[in-house]
């Protein structure tokens, strides 16, 4: 092998390092199957969520997590795959891959890691089903602000029969 092809395949391996190990989540999945515009509307429902899926080869896979807290995911890079990688969301990626997966039987989900941990398919589901952030934010606020409604009724209550 050529030193130019050696070292393209190291700067392919650091890419990937780099990605894997700047990312809060990444999924690993098996495409295999999905038809051309299927992966485009996959990726476009990961790039509108700031989820990244990159194509990558296992062995560059492989050699990327070699010395990583990810060495463990070295038995899913097997067959074709893709790598949806999030810096923002943690469980975007997670929840795109699976309801695709549900609606696309040709998208398998091999494994992966969240917030820097690796899981388990079941705990990749679990996490799957939580509600977005933006929608947790948004529950949390209502519970707090309930609270007020009611004592604002009460106060106008109080304030309505005094008048």
């Amino acid at each position: 092998m050529s030193e130019a092809a050696i070292a393209k395949k190291a700067e392919a391996v650091k890419v990937a390092n780099g990605l894997l190990t700047d990312a809060e989540s990444a999924i690993v999945v098996d495409y295999r199957g999905l038809t051309v515009d299927e992966v485009t509307d996959l990726r476009k429902q990961l790039r509108d969520a700031g989820v990244k899926m990159v194509v990558i080869k296992n062995k560059i896979l492989e050699r990327a997590v070699d010395g990583t807290d990810y060495e463990d995911l070295k038995s899913v890079f097997v067959g074709p795959t893709a790598v949806a990688f999030s810096n923002e969301d943690p469980i975007a990626p997670a929840k795109i891959m699976k309801k695709f997966a549900e609606d696309h039987d040709a998208l398998e989900i091999k494994g992966g890691f969240i917030e820097k941990d690796i899981k388990t398919l079941d705990e990749i589901n679990e996490f799957a089903e939580l509600p977005s952030r933006d929608d947790l934010l948004s529950m949390l606020a209502s519970a707090l602000q309930d609270p007020m409604r009611k004592i604002a009724r009460a106060v106008k209550a109080v304030a309505d029969e005094a008048a």
